[in-house]
């Protein structure tokens, strides 16, 4: 009743890219346009390459993303590279001026080995001085503690289906939490349920294993109008450079 296509379609209505009126796709669309070569690392749907296309960037835009229904998503658009894989899968050498990891794809990295696997294989796609952005949510602010039915979306989709969408947590060990999406009808009829996990790690283990990677911090900050990182912070947004 609900597949993996409705499932890539639901994403992109409650997530749509603007950096007009959002402040993290102003972020990294600034990122992107300047960028002569991009890798879009979980690119997802593909909006953001998209956008940038349209909007006259001329060099070569890369998105790579395991997810098959969202990459059909984003093949609708033929004048992008699409490549099915993760992060740690990426074979680029010395090809690219910009890596991203947008929309917290980064904490879609769990496990210790997956997080020096991709960020060994990100660095390497990069040309010398190029640059790794991505954000991660900062583990102080618990925005976690947020997720669950009473933060619940509505979306009418494109077929007119009108239908509820939200979030339970169902574990927190360490800095891991698991937790389900639930896509239901609005008379609480559900149609899919997805299961994620995600890492928060705080500053001081997130620049551990950049370091290990050979990937200097350049920029650090603590929310997307580039102010610094505080005891308040939600974000940890960082700009990365291969040395």
């Amino acid at each position: 009743m609900f597949s993996d296509a409705d499932a890539a379609e639901l994403y992109d209505l409650l997530n749509p890219w603007n950096p007009v009126l959002w402040p993290s796709d102003a972020f990294y669309d600034e990122l992107v346009m300047a960028a002569g070569s991009v890798l879009d690392v979980g690119c997802g749907t593909g909006s953001m390459l998209h956008r940038a296309r349209e909007h006259g960037h001329t060099g070569r835009l890369v998105g790579l993303d395991p997810d098959r229904a969202a990459l059909a998503r984003a093949r609708r658009r033929t004048d992008i590279e699409w490549v099915e894989g993760g992060a740690a899968d990426a074979r680029w050498d010395a090809e690219f001026d910009l890596a991203t990891m947008v929309s917290h794809a980064f904490q879609c990295l769990v496990t210790d080995d997956d997080l020096r696997a991709s960020l060994a294989a990100i660095r390497s796609a990069l040309r010398e001085g190029g640059r790794f952005a991505f954000e991660t949510r900062h583990p102080q602010a618990r925005a976690w503690e947020d997720w669950n039915p009473s933060h619940a979306s509505e979306v009418t989709d494109a077929s007119g289906r009108a239908l509820r969408v939200w979030h339970e947590v169902e574990s927190v060990a360490g800095d891991v939490v698991t937790f389900t999406g639930t896509a239901a009808e609005l008379d609480g009829s559900v149609l899919r349920v997805d299961r994620t996990r995600l890492r928060f790690l705080d500053v001081v283990r997130l620049d551990g294993f950049l370091a290990e990677a050979g990937l200097a911090v350049e920029a650090r900050y603590g929310d997307w109008h580039r102010g610094p990182v505080t005891d308040t912070s939600r974000e940890i947004i960082t700009v990365a450079r291969r040395k």
